[in-house]
């Protein structure tokens, strides 16, 4: 991913001017303005490190003539006491970029080691493991290329790039024929050609998807291992299959054992825990 495109800089302009706003009153109130310095980007706890090229770009941001002594790389394994880059500018801006480094990096690098211990429990499975919609506001971009960092795979970016039906769009069509028919007209008539998931909440509704022209994947809701195994044997490859919803460390093994296509889990961006590292001075 490149940390230099128009998104993620919007987006690094627009987190300074959160917490800058008229100024820096900390670090100006008592480090000289044209104070140089060199602080280091330390990690405090096992895991996989996602930001490090995005904490670049913030310190650049700030000090075009801050340089780097890298060490440590996107998707590398780190252990305390790991030294990601030592960043040699102005003081001003190491202090005043360093929230908004650490906040982005903590949480990114903690969204890619789950996703990572959620794959390495998945052992040789064929299943891919897939994200969700259910990100931070404004962090999708970065959450999701996160993920991948964890190896991982992205889901739709958003409602724009697939056509997912699920039980509310099915609910308020009158069906899951009635709204795959009309998907298809609009599709038809809108000149799209987007991929259509549809979500079922039991094999008849499973049969009833399969049965219906245009659709590239069915989604298995709240289905147990066992009950994906009997959707597969129906489905028969015909379709694209994710299962989702109730899937959690203790059972992710069981349901890749089923060779589903897909696992989707909302938790790899809504409830990961971010990892410890820190921006010290180097002494």
């Amino acid at each position: 991913m490149r940390f230099d495109d128009t998104q993620t800089l919007a987006f690094i302009k627009q987190s300074l001017e959160e917490d800058i706003r008229d100024g820096d009153h900390s670090t100006r109130a008592c480090i000289p303005l044209e104070a140089k310095g060199k602080s280091k980007l330390l990690f405090k706890e096992h895991g996989i490190v996602a930001g490090i090229e995005l904490a670049k770009v913030i310190l650049t941001h700030l000090d075009p003539d801050m340089s780097f002594e890298q060490f440590m790389h996107d998707g590398d394994r780190v252990q305390p006491g790991d030294i990601g880059f030592i960043a040699s500018g102005k003081v001003h801006a190491l202090l005043s970029g360093e929230r908004l480094l650490l906040n982005c990096m903590q949480r990114l690098s903690g969204i890619a080691t789950y996703t990572n211990q959620l794959v390495g429990m998945m052992g040789d499975s064929k299943s891919k493991l897939l994200d969700t919609r259910k990100t931070t506001p404004g962090l999708r971009f970065l959450e999701k290329w996160a993920v991948t960092v964890g190896g991982g795979y992205n889901h739709r970016i958003g409602l724009y790039d697939m056509i997912m039906l699920k039980d509310n769009h099915i609910d308020f069509a009158g069906g899951i024929e009635t709204a795959v028919a009309k998907t298809r007209d609009y599709q038809r008539s809108n000149h799209l050609n987007l991929k259509v998931e549809v979500e079922t909440r039991n094999l008849d509704e499973v049969r009833t998807a399969l049965a219906c022209e245009g659709v590239d994947r069915i989604m298995l809701d709240n289905f147990s291992p066992d009950q994906i195994r009997e959707a597969l044997q129906v489905i028969d490859g015909r379709v694209e299959t994710e299962a989702s919803g109730g899937i959690t460390e203790a059972n992710i093994a069981d349901y890749a054992a089923t060779n589903v296509d897909f696992i989707s889990i909302g938790a790899l961006t809504h409830s990961v825990k971010s990892l410890d590292i820190s921006l010290k001075e180097v002494d």
